[in-house]
Order: structure tokens, then C-alpha cells, then sequence
């Protein structure tokens, strides 16, 4: 049997969410992290997060995220990037890399809109000691299948048979 590998996020979240706690920004973890939460033996590099688009809300952000040095990523090194509530208002997906590793803010998500929409479909879980909001399982499936990304339509299978064994493990009680 493959040794298993330690999440790269697993030291990021007790990390990051206390930043984004502490702030009271209105945040909740997604896709890849949220697999995780469920379950999923896939690995992830990036923390996805979904923002609320309040003012009250960016400026938290910007306030939280300001000491871990947001930067863009997958740019070329250099280009001038300012982090600041007028460059989110203006922004909506943001792909950084911080000094505790990648994190994805977004604004919105394919499949499921923004944080408010996402909220219905989102439960409470432990991830790395620390709760959070998490998309719910048959919601993560949805906004994967509608990224249509071929590494999301590969973790569909896995999920769904995480899906199907918590409501056999629920339905047995």
C-alpha cells in the first residue's frame, strides 16, 4: 500500500484561519479543501477561499491577509501588484501565493456563485483542528462538474463513493 502524503495545506489552515477569524471576515473554504475535510485522499497545493464582497468585508481581508505579503501568482515576478480593498473590489478571483503558501480568494465560483450563494450548500468541519466552512459534499460535486477542469472531474468519482458511504453510515444508526 502507497504511503500516504502529508497534505501541503495541513499546516497552512491552523494558520490562515485564525488570521481570517480574527478579522471576522466572512470566508469559507471550498473544492480542493473541502474534498479534504470530506475525505478525499487527493492532495491540493492551494487553500481556496470564498470572500463575501462587502466593503466592511475586503477591508478585513486586506487587513487579515496584509502580513502574509499576497502576491499573484503564476505571473512573471516583478509586476507591480498592489493589495488593497480598491484592487479586490475591482477583482473578484484572486490566485496568490503568500508567505504560508498559495491560498485562492475568490469571489465567486463556477457552479455555485458567490459566498452567499454558496452558503446553503456549506456545513461546519474540523480541518486541521480548526472549524470552518466547508462546501457539503453533493455541492462540491456540483461546482466541480461544472469547473469541468480534468483534475475535478477525476476527484468526482472518488467523492461520490465518499458521499454514498455517509449516507449508508448514517442510514444504518
Amino acid at each position: 500500500m502507497p504511503e500516504k502524503k502529508p497534505n501541503p495545506n495541513s499546516d497552512r489552515f491552523p494558520r490562515i484561519n485564525p488570521i481570517t477569524q480574527r478579522e471576522q471576515s466572512r470566508v469559507h473554504r471550498r473544492r480542493r479543501a473541502a474534498a479534504t475535510a470530506h475525505g478525499s485522499a487527493r492532495l491540493t497545493v492551494a487553500l481556496d477561499v470564498v470572500y463575501r464582497r462587502s466593503s466592511e468585508n475586503i477591508g478585513r481581508l486586506v487587513s487579515a491577509l496584509s502580513p502574509l505579503q499576497p502576491y499573484l501568482r503564476c505571473v512573471p515576478p516583478g509586476l507591480p501588484f498592489d493589495w488593497s480593498e480598491e484592487t479586490i473590489r475591482k477583482g473578484l478571483n484572486f490566485r496568490l501565493t503568500t508567505n504560508l503558501g498559495a491560498l485562492d480568494l475568490l469571489g465567486e465560483v463556477t457552479g455555485g456563485g458567490n459566498y452567499e450563494a454558496l452558503l446553503s450548500g456549506a456545513v461546519k468541519l474540523k480541518v486541521a483542528g480548526v472549524e470552518c466552512l466547508c462546501l457539503g459534499l453533493a455541492r462540491l460535486i456540483q461546482v466541480k462538474r461544472a469547473a469541468g477542469r480534468p483534475k475535478d472531474l477525476d476527484a468526482i468519482a472518488e467523492l461520490e463513493v465518499i458521499e454514498e458511504d455517509s449516507a449508508r453510515a448514517f442510514y444504518s444508526r
